[in-house]
């Protein structure tokens, strides 16, 4: 019954979002978008951070090199095919994760950290420093891909409303199949591995191969998490990978709470809307400008009073809940 009326809140909340472009004005329905190709970057993350024990500070060289590849490979004239696009793309951030993956996951704890950070921080340079993208400039995308087969447009994600609703179905199979990863042998393992993984290779896992496997799949997803951001604003520049980049999706997971996928949903639609409502003029009138101070406290005394995220909300009400009924018993007693 519980699971019965979880799955009729889902579907009630996904039609919503769904239909919110035919209700609400640009701002919002571009505001929807970005919240939902963050919550893709931050549900990749996750991957590594609440399933694996794994904390990377790098994670924005897959973000960026998924927006670049997907650039670079659209023709200048003409909208480009996201069948070949999109596979390119991934295949691309795929590639930059197991290269660097055998190295980094060598590593452990703030060793782990600064290797992610440093091999991110290289990818950064060969886009600002070279001509491959453009240089600190960047480089624009002319036209947004389209899924055709031959002549026969399969999806024109040129349009708003196609192109939101293709960002949700991105963002709902990225959930899906990282659940269904999760409840699996192999999620099974990488929770063991979280856990004590020393334990696990004594029980003869190979913890180096599924760690691996695990970096290279959170790698793909903010690959693909980059090609909507390309194909939302299309532009990409180096920033894309820079560290603030890795900061703000590894603050998104803290902020929802590290461990259940749908606190990275959560949590980088807080931090997404936050920054909005602190840069409002309407709201703050000239002291918006300097909305990193009040954005920061925000930021800092929230996760003071939720250590466990805002997913852990509940169980943290719960508990008090509970606390309280005990102090109760105990007064009357």
């Amino acid at each position: 019954m519980r699971f019965l009326m979880r799955a009729v809140i889902l579907l009630v909340l996904v039609c919503a979002v769904a239909l919110l472009p035919l209700v609400a004005s640009d701002y919002y329905t571009g505001l929807a978008v970005k919240v939902m190709i963050y919550a893709l970057f931050a549900l990749s993350l996750q991957l590594l951070v609440g399933g694996t024990g794994l904390v990377s500070f790098g994670h924005a060289a897959f973000f960026g090199i998924g927006a670049y590849a997907v650039t670079l490979l659209s023709p200048e004239s003409g909208a480009g095919n996201f069948f070949f696009l999109l596979p390119g793309a991934i295949v691309a951030a795929m590639v930059f994760a197991a290269i660097t993956g055998i190295l980094c996951l060598r590593t452990k704890g703030i060793y782990f950290i600064m290797v992610t950070l440093a091999f991110a921080q290289m990818a950064y340079y060969v886009f600002h420093d070279t001509k491959l993208g453009g240089g600190s400039d960047g480089i624009y995308m002319y036209f947004r891909p389209e899924w055709r087969i031959g002549d026969f447009v399969v999806l024109d994600i040129s349009k708003p409303y196609p192109f939101y609703l293709f960002t949700l179905a991105c963002l709902l199979l990225g959930w899906g199949f990282l659940a269904l990863l999760m409840r699996s042998r192999f999620g099974a393992a990488l929770t063991g591995i979280r856990v004590n993984e020393q334990r696990m290779r004594a029980a003869g896992f190979s913890t180096l191969s599924y760690k691996l496997v695990a970096y290279i799949i959170a790698g793909a997803m903010g690959g693909v998490a980059g090609v909507l951001f390309a194909a939302k604003d299309g532009y990409v520049n180096p920033e894309l990978l820079a560290w603030e980049q890795s900061g703000v999706v590894l603050l998104m997971v803290i902020l929802g709470g590290i461990g259940p996928l749908w606190g990275a949903i959560i949590g980088a639609a807080a931090l997404t809307l936050l920054e909005e409502v602190f840069q409002s003029q309407a709201l703050f009138g000239d002291f918006a400008t300097h909305w990193h101070l009040p954005f920061g406290l925000a930021i800092i005394a929230l996760v003071a009073v939720m250590p466990k995220g805002l997913a852990g909300l509940p169980e943290q009400w719960r508990n008090h809940r509970t606390k309280r009924a005990v102090n109760a018993a105990q007064t009357q007693h």
